[in-house]
């Protein structure tokens, strides 16, 4: 059977897994789902978590993660790419030179997953190394907060100066888009700093006082990805996404004693 043409939401997640359900894999296949894609993965690293925290992690051999990425992007293609939690610069790597054989032309939706919502630092000096080298120059959306986007840069990010400044770093390093999250820094509204190699644009929405903020940023990310590999631009993308998870936040069913997930199936519940 021939292959249709044109962006038909195939995403494919290099991440590693939740065991929570709020973040990570099941995160983002969530999301995409909902937004209309459809989600394969690649799986880097085996977590058990709660609301609470990382109370372990298990990475899964280099090999397999390249296996994985290998079998989806050979058989079933792929409209996008998001990357997440990558733990070693070695992986990072090997995940840098299988994107390039395999899916140069792929946009790719880089979200530099490093320290969880509870504050656990999820990646070494030299893995951070290896993502600002080998996968942000080329992408098409890099997407951190702001303790991240201070630990690409090494600029102070308590500010939307600070992020812009990260987010003009981030572009020199060779990004093609960047999305500066505004939801560690204080302040009744939350603002995200989008800045791509053509323009800038600035998303404000008032801050939703909740416990239930774990996953954001992978849902996040997802959300966007699903859409660009639906066609839709950077900016449209960012918008609705935001969008999605700004309700998702909203009607976060309260799961959990700690930092709870959000509702990634808001949409169903409207039926």
């Amino acid at each position: 059977m021939a292959q249709p043409e044109g962006p038909q939401g195939r995403v494919l997640i290099i991440a590693g897994s939740d065991s929570g359900g709020g973040a990570g894999i099941q995160a983002d296949i969530k999301a995409i789902t909902m937004l209309g894609g459809y989600a394969m993965t690649a799986i880097t690293a085996i977590t058990a978590q709660d609301t609470h925290g990382v109370q372990g992690v298990w990475p899964v051999p280099l090999d397999g993660v390249v296996k994985q990425i290998d079998m989806t992007l050979k058989d079933i293609g792929a409209d996008a790419i998001k990357t997440g939690m990558l733990g070693s610069a070695q992986l990072v790597e090997a995940i840098a030179e299988r994107l390039s054989d395999l899916a140069i032309l792929v946009p790719r939706v880089i979200d530099p997953v490093m320290i969880s919502t509870s504050g656990h630092r999820l990646v070494d000096e030299k893995a951070v190394g290896a993502i600002r080298a080998e996968l942000v120059p080329g992408a098409r959306l890099v997407t951190p907060n702001a303790p991240e986007a201070e630990v690409l840069t090494g600029k102070a990010v308590e500010t939307v100066d600070g992020q812009r400044r990260a987010a003009e770093a981030l572009l020199e390093l060779g990004a093609n888009g960047v999305l500066v999250k505004g939801g560690h820094i204080g302040g009744s509204i939350i603002h995200d700093v989008l800045q791509t190699t053509t323009g800038e644009w600035i998303f404000e929405s008032p801050r939703i006082e909740t416990t239930s903020t774990h996953g954001t940023g992978c849902t996040l990310a997802s959300a966007i990805a699903a859409l660009l590999g639906q066609g839709a631009s950077v900016p449209e993308s960012v918008e609705r996404a935001r969008e999605y998870l700004l309700e998702a936040i909203r009607t976060a069913k309260g799961f959990g004693h700690g930092h709870g997930p959000v509702n990634h199936g808001w949409m169903l519940d409207e039926e």
